[in-house]
């Protein structure tokens, strides 16, 4: 490279950027859909189950490798080992495929913003307002335009000044406004019952696809198998815990996705009388459905833009985890220096979103497979990717490098306390859970199977 690489300053840094990275849209929407979905209060457990287990070793293993090879993810998996480069290069491909069109939502989410501060959540509840905003020809580029061109600014700083600052303050913000909206939807008239759904486990709502569905969520909330928690781990420090770090990154990720369903389950259904099918999914939920909750509470322009700029904290946070581990990558491949390897990726992240961007209007009688391109990406990225990308890793490490390479990083700070459970999860659990998540994901999308 042709800077020295950068760092976080410490573990509180490393902590809430990491943590800023793993909660996103996935975790404001997706999680409440799935929970509610799957079952309410038997998902909640079964995803805390996994989180402690799967989710933790995977996170372990992605950030020791960062650290152990100072490197980002295109070629941290060649320094361990020459052969096994391609794996790299396949988990470098799902960052720069998500960073264009998740700034697109970004960009959906920014323009909620100013319209209900603006007053007009009473236009943003009627049934096609969603629709025909993106089907706009041009305002959806400008606020698609603005959401990534504020991310390129805060990853133009670096590191340091950059993404660490961000986070130790956006982070704690958001934990404050989830919480506030939180505990107002909980009093609302019917919402109780959403919150008993939500927190009340009933194992007779169990089954395989609630397991699966709680894994593949993993993916989504916690940044694996993306590139990034290798990239952030390359920028901390050898006496940071990583061990603990990474349970504190956990703490935040699934409470804010904990908080996000009795945020949203309990004021869904007080507003359509216990319907689950009100949830809907992804934009279906976030930008119509709940605007239409906001509507009918008293106070409700107040709370639906404190809820669509706590959604777009979380939003950016992501964003800004995306683009650096993309940045992170060019440079480390070309030595181009942060600045014009920034502006470069800004530049192709919007070429490449407009696809996305223009998919629901000028090019919506386009199709591949029956999906948009958002969805297209979505997919590729998401549903087959993501699942081979974490299946190689667990057989790289459990069978190529052995976790012996990776717990003897961990343990430069101490005893890994949890060194039993990660080499049992790398070698045999989540290969297993991998396969069926990825045969299950592929299958869904054809329509064969509905999981």
């Amino acid at each position: 490279m042709s800077e020295k690489r950068s760092s976080f300053t410490g573990k509180i840094g490393f902590v809430l950027a990491a943590a800023g990275s793993a909660v996103g849209l996935g975790n404001i929407w997706r999680f409440p859909y799935l929970a509610a979905k799957y079952g309410g209060g038997i998902f909640l457990l079964v995803y805390i189950a996994l989180a402690v287990t799967f989710g933790f070793a995977l996170m372990c293993a992605e950030i020791a490798i960062g650290r152990k090879t100072g490197l980002s993810a295109v070629k941290a998996f060649g320094a361990l080992n020459k052969k096994y480069s391609f794996i790299g290069w396949l988990a470098s491909l799902v960052p720069m495929i998500i960073l264009p069109y998740y700034s697109v939502i970004g960009g959906w989410v920014a323009k909620y913003i100013a319209v209900f501060v603006s007053g007009g959540a009473k236009a943003a509840a009627g049934d096609e307002y969603f629709t025909d905003f993106i089907s706009r020809p041009f305002e959806p580029i400008g606020w698609f335009l603005l959401f990534i061109g504020f991310t390129a600014l805060i990853v133009l700083f670096g590191v340091e000044k950059g993404i660490e600052k961000v986070s130790k303050w956006m982070m704690p913000l958001l934990v404050v406004l989830t919480l506030i909206i939180a505990i107002y939807g909980m009093f609302m008239p019917g919402a109780m019952d959403g919150v008993i759904y939500y927190i009340k486990p009933d194992f007779s709502k169990f089954s395989v696809t609630t397991v699966l569905a709680a894994m593949g969520q993993l993916f989504y909330s916690m940044s694996l198998a993306m590139g990034i928690m290798i990239t952030y781990g390359s920028y901390i420090k050898k006496d940071i815990n990583l061990e603990t770090s990474v349970k504190q990154i956990e703490v935040f990720d699934t409470g804010i996705a904990f908080l996000a369903g009795l945020m949203i389950i309990p004021a869904v259904f007080a507003f359509s009388g216990g319907d689950e099918a009100a949830l809907g999914k992804g934009p279906s939920l976030m930008f119509i459905t709940l605007p239409k909750v906001f509507e009918s509470m008293t106070g409700g322009t107040f709370i639906g833009a404190l809820f669509f700029i706590m959604v777009f904290f979380a939003a950016l946070t992501s964003s800004i985890s995306l683009m650096e581990t993309v940045v992170s990558i060019v440079d480390d491949k070309l030595g181009w220096g942060r600045k014009k390897t920034c502006v470069i990726v800004f530049i192709g992240s919007v070429v490449l979103g407009l696809p996305s961007c223009l998919g629901f209007g000028v090019l919506s009688g386009f199709s591949i497979g029956g999906l948009t391109f958002l969805d297209m990406f979505d997919f590729i990225s998401n549903s087959v990717l993501m699942p081979i990308v974490a299946l190689l890793t667990c057989i790289f490490i459990g069978y190529v490098i052995k976790p012996k390479a990776l717990t003897d990083e961990i343990e430069l700070t101490g005893k890994f306390k949890g060194k039993k459970l990660f080499n049992v999860v790398i070698k045999y659990i989540a290969p297993i859970f991998i396969v069926l998540i990825l045969i299950s994901s592929v299958l869904d999308a054809l329509g064969i199977v509905k999981i």
